[in-house]
């Protein structure tokens, strides 16, 4: 039989506020984490991206800070997010969810005045949701005490690990109190994350509702090959030829993702562009823009990728392959939310092969190509731009690659030698004239020179060379 939240041990207050958004279901990591949560155990959740890991500790949470209060500067709960949004996100959860409970929450997080954070702080806070960097900022300005925290989460701990925050969470975990219980949720296991597990949690229960980096069955998945020339009008075509209501457009490089969404808006598509280089301010804008309605489609880097929770994204499209295989699993997953439907396509150039290959043996299968129409077939794409090249580096070293020779004087004509057997010995060569090339073998040349007169010092020999010196015996020596 399934559970309902009415099931979990939830408070009835709780229960109202979840109805009331319309939830009945649980999710399986829900279900099975939101129990142990609240009997104050340790909890390793392991669960694919888009499974309601968020709510599985955010309602127990809630139920749990009913009772007490804060103090100054001295917050009761601590959670640790790899990124700006997904912290904004998790304090969206508590203002959903903690309608009737009346909780204070800060969000620490760069791109934000510190003053604002600091009063907060001041008044005291039940959940504090924080980046690393921001939090240990905070605590070395001497403006947060970090020894009264009950419960600590660290959310997405493989995305901390991909951007190197692993040293930051290993000093906050030692910065809090024993006795706390820890919540680390994951959607995959690296050998790094398991020993802060084994490092940091005290007996956890281990909950995995999903094989680690494994897909999503509602996401259709697909393979458009190109090359690197054809690939924004591949992407556009792609577009077209999709019945897309909304999409995430996917880059490797922050840098490509200004330029690809430039060059979407010049052919008339409703595009916006959200990466690591925008100011806070501007990155939400963008994203409330997209949950809205008002961009269709939004180019992101990997910034957007983990976590993001936007219900009805129709579309993703990976305009580069993801260097880690990893990124793949957590990009689609912004597709096919809640049970939906969704479909996601990657363009692959031949140089990206190798990162496709760990795609398809990451996730066990190979992905169906798809095709466009009146799109040229792959090779013949290849060898257009091969030729490209070719011309290229052809008119490249012809005109600046290689430089031109510079222009030589003729050569003076070889004069026969005469046959007197001892010739006059011939002039020194002036600097920067050209040198007569031999027409003799070396052999001839070596025995011509040993026979000529020595030129050297002639009759003006200096005195001291001709001064006599006394013969030492060697053994007087």
């Amino acid at each position: 039989m399934d559970k309902t939240f009415d099931d979990l041990g939830l408070s009835p207050e709780l229960l109202a506020a979840i109805k009331a958004k319309g939830y009945t279901k649980p999710t399986p990591i829900q279900e099975q984490a939101i129990p142990h949560v609240l009997a104050r155990k340790d909890v390793l959740g392991i669960a694919q991206t888009g499974t309601g890991k968020t709510a599985s500790f955010c309602l127990p949470m809630i139920d749990r800070l009913s009772k007490g209060r804060a103090r100054a500067r001295m917050p009761r709960t601590l959670i640790l997010e790899p990124t700006r949004e997904l912290a904004a996100q998790v304090a969206e959860a508590f203002d959903l969810y903690g309608t009737n409970h009346k909780l204070s929450v800060a969000l620490l997080i760069g791109g934000m005045s510190f003053g604002d954070q600091d009063a907060k702080l001041g008044r005291g806070v039940d959940v504090l949701i924080a980046t690393p960097g921001r939090l240990l900022d905070h605590f070395e300005r001497g403006k947060l005490l970090m020894t009264g925290v009950e419960m600590f989460v660290v959310d997405e701990a493989d995305r901390m690990l991909d951007m190197g925050f692993i040293p930051d969470v290993e000093r906050i975990c030692k910065l809090l109190p024993f006795t706390r219980q820890t919540l680390f949720f994951s959607a995959t296991m690296p050998p790094e994350i398991q020993r802060l597990v084994d490092t940091f949690l005290h007996n956890p229960v281990r909950i995995e509702v999903a094989k680690p980096a494994t897909t999503a069955a509602t996401v259709e998945q697909f393979l458009f090959r190109t090359t690197t020339e054809m690939k924004r009008e591949a992407l556009r075509r792609l577009i077209r030829q999709e019945t897309v209501k909304n999409a995430i457009i996917f880059c490797n490089r922050k840098r490509d993702v200004a330029v690809l969404d430039g060059s979407l808006r010049k052919h008339g598509f409703n595009a916006g562009a959200l990466h690591g280089d925008m100011d806070q301010r501007a990155r939400m804008a963008t994203l409330d823009a997209f949950r809205k309605g008002d961009l269709q489609l939004l180019v992101a880097s990997d910034v957007a990728a983990r976590g993001l929770d936007i219900p009805d994204v129709s579309h993703v499209f990976n305009f580069d392959v993801p260097i880690h295989a990893d990124d793949y699993v957590h990009r689609i997953g912004r597709t096919g939310r809640a049970g939906k439907s969704g479909r996601a396509l990657t363009l692959c150039t031949r140089s990206e092969g190798k990162a496709l290959a760990a795609i398809e043996s990451l996730t066990g299968h190979a992905l169906p190509e798809i095709t466009v129409e009146d799109m040229p077939q792959p090779a013949e794409a290849s060898e257009s731009a091969e030729e490209t090249r070719g011309s290229r580096g052809r008119n490249r070293r012809g005109s600046k690659g290689r430089r031109e020779a510079p222009a030589r004087e003729p050569k003076p004509e070889t004069v026969a030698a005469p046959a007197d057997p001892k010739p006059e010995p011939a002039p020194a060569r002036q600097k920067g004239s050209p040198q007569t090339p031999p027409t003799r073998s070396r052999e001839r040349q070596r025995n011509d020179d040993h026979d000529k007169p020595v030129i050297g010092l002639g009759d003006h020999v200096p005195a001291f060379l001709l001064r006599t010196t006394r013969t030492t015996d060697p053994v007087d020596a």
